[in-house]
């Protein structure tokens, strides 16, 4: 996992062949303005997902904590206050569930080991060994992710 602000990103872009294409895009894009749905950025290897919703319980996120086999996921903070919990995948003992390949996610029982806080501008990555639940928070949350195939 990475947490930074976006005028960090370039320290990054080597860690993946998509990265440098996937920070451009979030510099070069008015997502304030941007309506939530999905774009695609480069077809399957790499789209974008904004969302603006009110923000979870701690509880009401973590019942979905969830990782991803097929894809890296970096997580914007457009706007506001967005926490997030995180785990180590080799740490987690009690999925729920199984693996579903169609949605790419695995969901786990087990509860974060830490929480971390977004703000405007701020993200997180999260590669396939970070088990993570996002979105909570008590106001609004405007945020992009960017999936990016392995």
């Amino acid at each position: 996992m990475i947490i930074d602000s976006i005028q960090n990103a370039h320290k990054y872009e080597s860690l993946h062949p998509y990265f440098a294409k996937a920070f451009a895009h979030i510099r070069e894009t008015n997502w304030t303005e941007a309506a939530v749905g999905k774009y695609d950025i480069s077809g399957a290897d790499l789209r974008a997902i904004v969302s603006e919703k009110q923000g979870m319980t701690e509880a009401e996120s973590t019942a979905k904590f969830e990782c991803h086999d097929q894809h890296i996921d970096i997580q914007f903070c457009i706007h506001g206050i967005e926490e997030m919990g995180w785990k180590p995948r080799p740490s987690c003992v009690s999925p729920k569930g199984e693996y579903n390949p169609e949605k790419d996610v695995l969901f786990f029982n087990d509860q974060p080991d830490m929480f971390f806080t977004l703000h405007d501008g701020q993200f997180a990555i999260f590669f396939p060994e970070d088990v993570h639940a996002p979105m909570i928070g008590e106001g609004v949350i405007k945020k992009l992710v960017i999936k990016v195939k392995i």
